[in-house]
C-alpha cells in the first residue's frame, strides 16, 4: 500500500525500513515481509531507479550447454584478478533459484518460438563464453520493476513512502544513545519539505551507485551514492571505489540523455566501426566486439582521441530486420526518435559511466559492518564484480543478496530489544537558501572535473587536480549545509562529492592498472591483487 505524506515531527515505527525501491531494494521488502512491518522508500516515483533502466537481461546458468564452472570463469576473467571466487560461486550457483523466484513473482522473460519446450531465450554478451542472458526483449529491468512493484503495493505489510529522502542514518553511536548500530533514518518528505524520524532495528541500503558523478552517465537522476555515502558517515568501511564501469555503447545525440544502446547487440553480431566504417577492435582483443566491457570502452575512447571523432559507430544494419524488431524494439524506436533507422544505417555511439563497482562492504549475507545495517545490489562491493562487471551480472546479484540479506535480517530482528527514541531533526540553526545558484554551479563543477580526470584514463596529475578540487568543493557544501535548510539537490550533491573523494582516494592508492582503473603512470598490472578499502575515521 501507498501512504500520502505524513505531517512535520512525524515518527515512522517499522521492523525494517529498505532505502530504496529498485529490484535489490524491492525483492528485500518481499523477501521479509510476511514476518515483519516494511517500509520502502524511493525518493522519487518508486519506478525511477536503475532497475527500470536496465536493457540486457540477468545472467544464469539455464542451457545443457553451459555450466556453472564456465559462468564463474567468464566472471573471474572480466573481474581482473579481483573477484573473490568464493562470492562468484555463490551468486552463480543461486542464479536458476534467483530466476526461478522471478519468474514466480510473475516475470515473463523471452521464450525461444522455434523451441518445442518453450524455453527461455538466451542471448550472449561481452565476456560470456555462452548463451546465458535472459530478457524480456530490450527492456528487461522494466519488466522486472513492473512486477515488482505489483506485487509490493499488493503485499499489506509493505507501506511505499514515494518522494522520501534519506538524509542521514541513525546510528546508535553517533548520537549518544547506548549500545551500538543503525536504528533508523532521518528522511526528508519532499511535499512537506520536513525532516522525519523512520525507527527500525534494521536498515537496509539499496540506494544503487553512483555514476552521476560523471558528467555523461547512462544512469538515471537519482544515482547519486546517497547509500554509500550514509554508509561511510556511519562508520562502513568501501572498497574498490576506483572501479567505475563505463558502458562502451551509449547513443551519441545532443538530446538522447546517453540512452544506452544494449550489449546484446553485439551479441547478436554489431559491429564496431570507425567513422571510415572500417572495424578495429580486433585490434583490441581476440573477442573483438564481445571482449569485456572495459576493453571496449577503452578501445573506443583511444580511437576517438586519435581520430579527433565525436563519436564511433556500432553497425546491426546487416542483421536479419525481424531479430531487431522482436527483440530490441525498444532501441529500435527510440534511435528512431532521434532519426537513425538501426535497420539501415549505423547508430552513432560514445562511452558513458554506467555501473558503479566498488561500494560497502558487506558479507554474503549482505551485512555491513554496522550492526543493523544491510547493503544489497550496486551499492554493495561484495567481490563478485572485482575490478569490472561482466554483463548482466548485475541484476543477478540483486535477486540473490537481496534472498539471503532477507532471511538473514528476519533473524536479527527477531532478535531485537525495544529501540531506544532518537532525537529529533535540529532544524533550529538554519534559514532557508536564497543561494540555491551555488548547488547547480558545485553540481556542474563537481561533475566535469570527475569526467576530465578520473575518467576512463587516468593519471597522477589527473588525480592530485581532482584530489584538490573535491576537497574545496566539500568544504563549500559543508559550509552551505550547516547554514542553510536541507534540500533534495543538497542532499544529493553532499553524497555525491563524498563519494568523488572515496573514489579519487581510492584510484590515488592503486598504483597499477587493472580491470576499469588504467592510469599512465601505472600501466602495468601487478602480480598481487588486492582489494582497496577505505575505512572511515572515529568520530
Amino acid at each position: 500500500m501507498t501512504v500520502p505524506s505524513s505531517t512535520a515531527a512525524t515518527r515512522h515505527d517499522f521492523d525494517v525500513l529498505v532505502i530504496g525501491s529498485g529490484a535489490a531494494g524491492l525483492a528485500t521488502a518481499l523477501g521479509l515481509a510476511d514476518g515483519a512491518r516494511v517500509a520502502v522508500l524511493s525518493k522519487d516515483a518508486i519506478d525511477a531507479g536503475s532497475t527500470n533502466w536496465a536493457q540486457g537481461g540477468i545472467a544464469a546458468v539455464l542451457d545443457e550447454a553451459d555450466d556453472t564452472d564456465a559462468h564463474v570463469a567468464d566472471t573471474i576473467a572480466a573481474g581482473a584478478g579481483l573477484c573473490h571466487e568464493d562470492t562468484v560461486r555463490y551468486v552463480v550457483e543461486a542464479g536458476p533459484g534467483a530466476v526461478g523466484w522471478l519468474v514466480d513473482q510473475g516475470v515473463a522473460f523471452d521464450r525461444d518460438a522455434d523451441a518445442d519446450d518453450a524455453r527461455f531465450h538466451l542471448t550472449q554478451e561481452g565476456g560470456h563464453s555462452h548463451r546465458r542472458i535472459l530478457h524480456a526483449a530490450d527492456a528487461t529491468g522494466s519488466a522486472v520493476e513492473s512486477t515488482l512493484v505489483g506485487r509490493v503495493r499488493e503485499h499489506a505489510n509493505i507501506t511505499l513512502f514515494e518522494r522520501h529522502v534519506a538524509v542521514d542514518l541513525i546510528v546508535r553511536e553517533k548520537i549518544g544513545l547506548p549500545g551500538s548500530g543503525c536504528i533508523g533514518a532521518y528522511v526528508l518528505d519532499r511535499e512537506s519539505t520536513e525532516i522525519e524520524v523512520f525507527r527500525a532495528p534494521c536498515v537496509v541500503l539499496a540506494t544503487g551507485g553512483a555514476s552521476k558523478v560523471y558528467l555523461y552517465t547512462s544512469n538515471p537522476d537519482g544515482s547519486t551514492g546517497d547509500g554509500i555515502a550514509m554508509a561511510w558517515r556511519a562508520g562502513c568501511r568501501v572498497a574498490n571505489m576506483e572501479f567505475n564501469q563505463f558502458h562502451p555503447t551509449c547513443l551519441y545525440h545532443p538530446a538522447a540523455k546517453s540512452f544506452l544502446v544494449s550489449e546484446a547487440l553485439r551479441g547478436e553480431g554489431g559491429l564496431l566501426r570507425l567513422p571510415d566504417g572500417s572495424r578495429f577492435m580486433d585490434r583490441f582483443h581476440p573477442r573483438a566486439e564481445l571482449a569485456p566491457r572495459d576493453v571496449v570502452a577503452r578501445a573506443i575512447d583511444h580511437e576517438m582521441k586519435r581520430l579527433g571523432a565525436d563519436c564511433l559507430h556500432l553497425d546491426v544494419s546487416h542483421l536479419d530486420e525481424q531479430l531487431l524488431r522482436a527483440h530490441f524494439p525498444n532501441i529500435l524506436a527510440r534511435c528512431a526518435d532521434f532519426g537513425v533507422d538501426i535497420t539501415a544505417e549505423p547508430i552513432p555511439v560514445v562511452p558513458a559511466a554506467h555501473y558503479t563497482c566498488g561500494g560497502i562492504v558487506t558479507d554474503l549475507r549482505g551485512r555491513t559492518d554496522v550492526p543493523g545495517l544491510y547493503a544489497v545490489g550496486e551499492v554493495a562491493s561484495t567481490g563478485l564484480h572485482g575490478a569490472n562487471r561482466m554483463a548482466s551480472n548485475s541484476l543477478l546479484e540483486c535477486v540473490v543478496f537481496a534472498r539471503a540479506a532477507s532471511e538473514d535480517a528476519a533473524s536479527w530482528v527477531t532478535g531485537q530489544s525495544p529501540l531506544p527514541d532518537p532525537p529529533p531533526w535540529d532544524a533550529s540553526q538554519v534559514t532557508d537558501s536564497d543561494e540555491d545558484v551555488v548547488i547547480s554551479h558545485n553540481w556542474d563543477e563537481l561533475r566535469r572535473f570527475m569526467w576530465d580526470y578520473v575518467g576512463i584514463v587516468r593519471t597522477d596529475k589527473r588525480l592530485e587536480r581532482a584530489k584538490h578540487r573535491v576537497g574545496v568543493l566539500r568544504r563549500e557544501i559543508h559550509e552551505y549545509y550547516s547554514n542553510y535548510k536541507v534540500s533534495p539537490d543538497l542532499v544529493e550533491l553532499r553524497n555525491l562529492a563524498l563519494v568523488a573523494d572515496l573514489i579519487i582516494q581510492s584510484a590515488m592508492n592503486r598504483r597499477e592498472s587493472r580491470g576499469l582503473h588504467y592510469t599512465l603512470d601505472c600501466p602495468e598490472t601487478s602480480d598481487a591483487p588486492r582489494d582497496t578499502v577505505l575505512t572511515p575515521s572515529p568520530v
